[in-house]
């Protein structure tokens, strides 16, 4: 059924009209307002940004989601991948500018993930000196993301599977505003101002 109606709509309709059901398919994702991403992600962890030295330290560990969102009121954000230009030019510095706000509405932590390793997540907030104010994570092999289905391919700019770009706000777990964008060059809802308009 459909596969049929895929077939109808590229031979009687243009490419956006698909682009169009696909994205309304896409709006039934894993995640959404409501969600319990303590439940949806149960077994997953993710990395702090760190050193190699620090990752030989702690001999490898990492925080599970449970540590991160219980009892704890987080604003998180995911996009694409560390030293991407929108990311560091675009996603990340209205976070960083906003922390006083932030805190100010009773946020616990304001956090980055990203699917990459957590030492180069590290380097790029030290770049971007990010870190005082933003907590920075990897999601190495995207399980974060894969459990709340907000995996994008982007293969064709050689970065393969990775994060949508997006943000929530989590009070104990459960997602109480959601943010994802059209496209992963894009910033108009899943910025600072929105999801502080949403707390």
């Amino acid at each position: 059924m459909a596969t049929s109606v895929i077939n109808r709509l590229r031979s009687s309709s243009t490419t956006k009209s698909l682009s169009s059901l696909l994205h309304g398919i896409r709006s039934y994702a894993k995640v959404a307002t409501g969600t319990d991403i303590l439940s949806a992600a149960s077994n997953v962890s993710l990395q702090k940004a760190r050193s190699w030295d620090e990752g030989v330290e702690s001999k490898f560990s990492t925080t599970p989601v449970k540590d991160i969102f219980k009892d704890k009121k987080v604003v998180i954000f995911g996009l694409p991948g560390a030293y991407t230009g929108v990311c560091s030019s675009k996603h990340v510095p209205p976070y960083k500018d906003n922390i006083d706000k932030f805190k100010a509405k009773g946020i616990d932590s304001v956090i980055c993930v990203a699917v990459n390793d957590p030492y180069t997540v590290n380097a790029w907030a030290d770049k971007i000196q990010a870190k005082d104010a933003i907590e920075f994570y990897g999601d190495f092999d995207a399980s974060f993301h894969k459990s709340l289905e907000l995996t994008t391919d982007l293969s064709a700019g050689l970065l393969g599977i990775r994060s949508e770009r997006w943000s929530a706000y989590v009070v104990d777990g459960k997602v109480k505003a959601l943010n994802v964008e059209e496209s992963p060059s894009d910033v108009k809802v899943s910025g600072a101002e929105t999801i502080l308009g949403q707390i």
